[in-house]
């Protein structure tokens, strides 16, 4: 089968050093917890348990050693925890998202509502909103209801989104009433650069793979953009989880990977698939 793999895919820097952090701190140190999964990666928080690094749910569960906090960030209130309890810190938290923080509690600070748009379960998100107060988070139409009448909004965004659906959501919020709106671009450019990477494949072949957690937000939106201009577009975590009659009738295919994707995953499914014949048992 004729295998095409998109321009940019795969680890991004953001996760590049929060897994580069945890293998350097756990040469050395095995006392080391994440604060919630390093990345959305089940292949790759694994072969970080392996070596040592504990996952927890909560700062509670951590007796005593150094706490990871991971590329997603944490709040203010669990840094102080943190702190409280008298454990070390090694904070991986992409840059992009400090921004995000930073920008986060200087709109508070300077009274206004802070609008994030995103998923509210997502790690960033609560991250983000633990950095001001009174957040309202926007993930759907249903929640400009709870926005505020006449009120100053400084509207921010979840990196990982894309820019049709920021652009779609600010323009929803614009007709509604408020006195002013102060609209801040916290999209990650790379994430943008892999989105378009992925259209732009998925409409020149027969069947799209965006391989990564089904966890992983910035993995679902490609798969999200992707199945827009082609439906043959599946999310997949690995090779294992092909459904082989999907590729039946099918000459070419296209490979895209979130950015928590480890190279080797992607190395594998693109091998096996350009090796992949109809006619043979798998």
């Amino acid at each position: 089968m004729n295998v095409l793999v998109a321009e940019r895919c795969g680890f991004c820097l953001g996760v590049k050093n929060a897994i580069a952090m945890a293998q350097t701190a756990l040469e050395t140190n095995k006392s080391i917890y994440s604060l919630g999964p390093v990345i959305h990666n089940d292949q790759v928080v694994e072969k970080l348990a392996q070596g040592g690094l504990h996952t927890v749910g909560n700062i509670d569960e951590i007796p005593s050693g150094t706490v990871l906090i991971r590329s997603h960030g944490a709040t203010l209130s669990q840094l102080e925890h943190i702190r409280q309890k008298g454990l070390e810190v090694l904070d991986a938290t992409c840059v992009l998202v400090k921004r995000v923080q930073k920008i986060a509690a200087e709109l508070n600070k300077e009274g206004y509502k802070v609008v994030i748009i995103g998923d509210a379960n997502h790690p960033e998100v609560q991250a983000v909103a633990g950095y001001a107060t009174d957040v309202v988070v926007v993930g759907g139409p249903d929640d400009l209801e709870a926005l505020p009448k006449h009120r100053k909004l400084g509207v921010i965004c979840q990196t990982t989104q894309s820019p049709e659906y920021f652009a779609a959501t600010v323009s929803e919020m614009v007709k509604r009433g408020f006195s002013e709106m102060r609209i801040i671009n916290t999209l990650c450019g790379e994430a943008i650069k892999r989105q378009t990477s992925a259209v732009e494949l998925c409409q020149r072949v027969d069947v799209m793979f965006v391989l990564g957690g089904l966890h992983s937000a910035n993995t679902r939106k490609l798969a999200e953009l992707c199945r827009k201009y082609n439906p043959q577009t599946h999310h997949l975590e690995d090779w294992k989880q092909l459904d082989k009659a999907i590729l039946i009738g099918k000459n070419t295919a296209g490979v895209t990977a979130g950015a928590s994707t480890p190279d080797w995953v992607i190395a594998e499914f693109v091998e096996k698939l350009e090796s992949f014949q109809a006619d043979r048992r798998y």
